[in-house]
């Protein structure tokens, strides 16, 4: 059997063995429950195999409100996702609830890498993962590419790349209705700074950054900073 093991390596959103990917929010109960549900999550996975062949990666990332957990799973389809649900989800997320009681459970999002990545060579470790979610007024896969493409076609209207900024990684969920931008960052800092340097960092006052953000069928955009706890791979 395949152990499980910790590891603090930030996953390759980009991997290309990864037909697709979940995204899920926990609420604890707390903040000081934060750690107690991250040794919970570790205890319910590190004394058991790695539960497929088909889960590539499971990683935790903390939130900056301190009561937020972000989940990131790699899978290679949706069979082998569905057959892990069945027979493993249920007991492990039991041990958990029994360790943390109070857990709030938020949506739970499959999704497909569209596009994006790091420059090449660029070895720099994420401090900060920056995760913008976006929602349309119902499905529309092409929708869904157009407007990545028009995040893209606005980036290049920038003056400058921001200085903190290391890797975008855009993810179009599988009903078609929202877009994930999986955004690696130095620190939390560069990524404010950035946001706060309009003209000079993201977002700048062009005819591209406003179709970007007055693009039709838009309904909400949020935006959360996560840092990377660690992950749970196959040994």
């Amino acid at each position: 059997m395949t152990a499980t093991v910790r590891t603090t390596d930030h996953p390759d959103p980009a991997r290309e063995d990864s037909r697709i990917a979940f995204f899920s929010r926990w609420r604890l109960p707390r903040p000081g429950d934060r750690q107690a549900a991250l040794d919970a999550i570790a205890g319910a996975w590190e004394p058991e195999p790695w539960p497929s062949p088909g889960l590539l990666g499971y990683h935790l990332y903390t939130g900056e409100d301190g009561v937020t957990l972000l989940h990131h799973s790699q899978w290679t389809g949706e069979d082998a996702y569905a057959a892990y649900a069945r027979e493993h989800r249920g007991t492990r997320n039991d041990a958990i609830d029994a360790a943390v009681p109070g857990i709030e459970r938020l949506a739970l999002g499959s999704y497909r890498h569209y596009r994006g990545g790091r420059a090449e060579g660029d070895a720099r470790v994420p401090g900060c993962v920056v995760i913008v979610s976006v929602e349309f007024e119902g499905p529309d896969p092409v929708r869904q590419r157009a407007w990545v493409d028009a995040v893209f076609e606005a980036l290049g209207t920038d003056p400058q790349p921001p200085g903190g900024g290391i890797a975008a990684h855009f993810h179009v969920s599988t009903d078609g209705e929202r877009v994930l931008n999986y955004a690696e960052w130095e620190s939390a800092q560069a990524h404010v700074d950035a946001l706060d340097a309009p003209g000079r960092g993201i977002g700048g006052p062009t005819e591209q950054w406003r179709r970007v953000q007055q693009y039709p069928g838009l309904k909400r955009s949020t935006v959360e900073r996560y840092r990377h706890a660690y992950g749970l791979v196959p040994g």
